[in-house]
């Protein structure tokens, strides 16, 4: 068995993410390519730290990406290759602090006036509505989404946390109307005899028959059925893809003529900053975001003191 597919075979044992995976392979490639494609068994802490230093120092690459590559070549080491990497010293990538980009109200307005009224525009207003990462958005059940109670549930967050965000009152007719489409694929699938969909691996042990039911069935279903490579090729219906979402954001930005790199993450800055110009106190917008450390959260309060004027400039008195 390739040293790759041990890799990836030990992370899928273990129930990793399949972005973690693909992380993980990835800089295992790029280690081993670096040192001329070398055994990782023939190196040990010197050929690592030269790897990370290469990164910080020539790639100039973000704390948290070398970061990433040490945690990769180090589970790659220990649990693949059964091997204790001690005394790793290299360069650590500077910490540089970034201000996020941030719409104001007016060009968000304008950018989800141009998203369309299908599956994807909704998933992009709930990205700004709920302040949601695309990732939590698209892997949303119906279960999740409680339209009586005015709520959406997330499960299984950055860290796996839970947590509770306020369900925007304007979606919720076109969310039932978009369930009642769902429901119909769903009953489809049943009628073909498709696999369920994915399960969290303990939901998976503990109730299989969730996969088929419709609690548990994708609020924003892919259309088309897919192999599921992690499943040995099963074939079952998975979510809308991501590129989906990138591709009408894009098309909505340069409908609006937003002269700003609008991503997916800039509807999550945007909903915390508005909601701290709307004075929405920092304690709350934490819990709605899921931050774990407040330091996190407190770059929207610089944001919104700027967007507000708070600090004038001199030269207005002049």
């Amino acid at each position: 068995m390739k040293l790759e597919d041990q890799l990836r075979s030990l992370m899928r044992k273990e129930h990793y993410s399949r972005k973690t995976e693909e992380g993980y392979v990835g800089w295992y490639r790029r280690y081993v390519l670096w040192h001329g494609k070398r055994h990782p068994a023939e190196m040990d802490a010197p050929e690592i730290s030269a790897f990370l230093t290469h990164l910080a120092v020539n790639k100039r690459v973000a704390p948290s990406t070398q970061n990433q590559a040490l945690n990769a070549i180090v589970f790659l080491y220990r649990r693949v290759l059964g091997i204790e990497i001690t005394g790793i010293d290299a360069q650590r990538a500077k910490f540089r602090k970034k201000l996020p980009v941030v719409l104001s109200v007016e060009e968000t307005r304008e950018l989800l006036r141009g998203t369309g009224p299908d599956a994807v525009g909704m998933v992009v207003r709930l990205l700004y509505g709920c302040g949601l990462r695309v990732s939590e958005a698209l892997r949303l059940r119906v279960k999740d989404l409680d339209l009586s109670g005015g709520k959406v549930e997330v499960r299984g967050g950055k860290g796996g946390k839970d947590r509770v965000v306020t369900l925007p009152k304007s979606m919720n007719a076109r969310l039932r109307e978009h369930l009642e489409r769902v429901r119909q694929v769903h009953l489809s699938d049943r009628e073909a005899g498709a696999s369920g969909v994915y399960l969290p691996y303990a939901m998976a042990a503990k109730n299989p028959s969730a996969a088929t039911s419709w609690p548990w069935f994708w609020a924003f279903p892919a259309k088309r059925l897919s192999a599921d490579p992690r499943a040995g090729g099963l074939v079952r219906r998975h979510h809308i893809h991501e590129i989906s979402v990138s591709r009408e954001l894009d098309r909505a930005v340069k409908l609006a003529r937003i002269p700003k790199r609008v991503t997916a993450h800039t509807l999550r800055h945007s909903f915390a900053t508005h909601l701290v110009l709307r004075g929405v106190d920092i304690r709350s917008v934490q819990e709605l975001l899921g931050h774990s450390s407040m330091k996190t959260t407190e770059i929207y309060v610089q944001l919104a003191r700027a967007m507000r004027g708070d600090v004038g400039s001199p030269l207005d008195d002049l």
